[in-house]
C-alpha cells in the first residue's frame, strides 16, 4: 500500500455529513506509515461521483473518469481527510499518477487561496 493508490472501502459506521458507504479513497498517509505492517491506520481522501460535491468549492478535487482505475467521473472531497484502519480497505482499483494528483497538490499547499496547516499534507 502506498500513497497516492486507491482503494474501494467500507465507510461505516460514520455521522453527520460523513461520506459513507462503499466508495473509493485515496491514500494519501505517509508510505513511511503505510509500508509498516503493524501501523493499522491510513489517511484517506473519500471519493464521491454527485455531482453537486463538485461545487463545494476548493477542497473538491475533480478526477476524470480513467484516473487511476476509476469507471466514473468522481471529486476528491479533500475537506473530508479521515483516518481509517486498513481492514476497511477491500480492494485496490489503481493508482494517481502525478498529472492526476496535481490538482490535490496544489490545492492542500494553498495555491487556490485556502491555506492548509503548514503545508505538509498531499495527495
Amino acid at each position: 500500500m502506498k500513497r497516492g493508490e486507491v482503494y474501494w472501502a467500507d465507510l461505516a459506521p460514520r455521522s453527520g455529513s460523513e461520506q459513507q458507504g462503499r466508495r473509493p479513497v485515496i491514500v494519501i498517509s505517509h508510505d513511511a506509515f503505510n509500508q509498516t505492517q503493524s501501523w493499522r491506520s491510513i489517511i484517506g481522501v473519500p471519493l464521491s461521483t454527485s455531482v453537486a460535491q463538485a461545487g463545494r468549492g476548493p477542497s473538491a478535487v475533480l478526477l476524470p473518469q480513467g484516473a487511476a482505475g476509476l469507471d466514473k467521473d468522481s471529486v476528491a472531497l479533500c475537506h473530508q481527510v479521515t483516518t481509517l484502519d486498513r481492514s476497511k480497505l477491500t480492494q485496490r482499483i489503481g493508482e494517481l499518477n502525478s498529472t492526476e494528483a496535481e490538482p490535490g497538490r496544489r490545492w492542500s499547499q494553498g495555491r487556490n487561496g485556502l491555506a492548509v496547516g503548514s503545508g505538509q499534507m498531499r495527495l
